[in-house]
């Protein structure tokens, strides 16, 4: 996240766009542990992971909630509460053991290779993986897309007719994943540190858990999902706003939702819900909903109106474009009672211990998985 303490205002109609790949799914190295089969945190410097509240069984049907009742509400409360925290974690520490994701650092190329090895590793559930290659200045940016589709009538119950996906109604769910420490004194981009846990390991680990999850959960989809790892975020998403400028209209995308920054608060589990432009509106609506509806608990939810959509998140290319967006991030604006103020993001000090509230890390997680499904579970039109 470029600006935490304020808004910048920026332009992103300056930008390079490049060429579209296919990337092909790589068998995971020994290196690395597959997605689908980590059940512990790896490393010992990172803390417990967070864990979400036990749900009580219901002593009668007259004790089940409204998503209860509804078998496909029901459906969807199952997968959200699938997100795995030890997943998450193992993530975390893996994107930050590469020194730095910078695009001037050698450790930018590493974690490339694990998020694409990480995809690769569910292409059997019937990813298809992308990169979108940039240059912004003379440095190289490479956003990753990972794009499921409504499962085929072979995975369906018999008598189900599949769907198909047309050229609108899909659903973007992005993060970036390039770091930086700029805010540390003398930083150099291309040798020193920049761990970048909170800001963005923590909403890039999120998105390879909904892959896991989503690969489980394919039947409930009725919609197009894409996962976007944005690159350049940091030098004001340029990353986004390259992907942006390559969409035509009608746009593919009925809703874009964003995560940056969600580890860290250790006191309250606050998120901040960012929207753009009246378009949107419908949007942070279901959001609000969707966070009592499925009891998980982010207490504020503050929504904020980004009026001329310059707040400095991979969210404002596709909502100053018209496409409902919303952004999730622990805090945007000047410190209260809810938040104390992150004083390490944009430095080397942006490490895992810092990430201070897991439990929160895991609502935002829930909280965006949950929205998009309700999305995903709508026929495209």
């Amino acid at each position: 996240m470029r600006a935490l303490l304020g808004l910048c205002a920026v332009s992103i109609l300056v930008v390079s766009c490049g060429e579209t790949t296919r990337v092909v799914g790589a068998s995971p190295s020994s290196a690395t542990t597959a997605v689908a089969s980590a059940t512990r945190p790896t490393s010992t410097q990172s803390a417990a992971p967070a864990t979400s509240t036990p749900t009580a069984t219901p002593a009668s049907t007259a004790d089940l909630t409204p998503c209860q009742r509804d078998l496909r509400c029901n459906a969807r409360l199952g997968a959200i509460e699938s997100i795995n925290p030890y997943k998450l974690d193992d993530h975390l520490n893996a994107l930050t053991s590469f020194v730095s994701r910078d695009p001037r650092h050698p450790g930018h190329a590493k974690a490339v290779a694990y998020i694409k090895e990480q995809l690769g590793a569910l292409s059997y559930y019937g990813w298809k993986i992308e990169s979108q290659r940039t240059v912004y200045q003379g440095i190289p940016l490479e956003n990753i897309f990972a794009t499921i589709d409504p499962a085929p009538a072979s995975a369906l119950p018999p008598g189900t007719a599949p769907v198909t996906v047309g050229p609108t109604g899909w659903i973007l769910v992005s993060a970036h994943y390039d770091s930086t420490a700029n805010r540390t004194a003398g930083w150099r981009p291309a040798s020193d540190p920049a761990p970048g846990a909170d800001d963005n390991a923590t909403g890039t680990a999120a998105l390879l858990e909904f892959a896991r999850v989503l690969s489980l959960n394919r039947p409930q989809l009725r919609a197009r999902i894409v996962l976007a790892f944005f690159d350049g975020e940091e030098l004001f998403f340029k990353g986004s706003g390259a992907y942006m400028a390559t969409l035509a209209k009608p746009y593919p995308y009925k809703a874009a939702i964003n995560l940056d920054m969600v580890g860290f608060n250790p006191i309250t589990d606050r998120l901040d819900l960012l929207w753009y432009t009246n378009a949107s509106a419908g949007l942070r609506d279901r959001v609000l909903k969707a966070n009592d509806a499925y009891r998980i608990g982010v207490s504020p939810l503050n929504a904020q109106f980004a009026a001329d959509g310059t707040t400095i998140m991979d969210a404002a290319p596709f909502g100053i474009a018209g496409i409902p967006s919303i952004a999730l991030c622990q805090r945007y604006g000047e410190n209260d009672a809810t938040f104390p103020g992150n004083y390490t993001f944009h430095t080397v000090g942006d490490t895992p211990d810092k990430i201070t509230n897991k439990r929160l890390w895991l609502k935002a997680a829930k909280l965006t998985l949950a929205t998009a499904l309700e999305l995903a579970d709508e026929p495209t039109g």
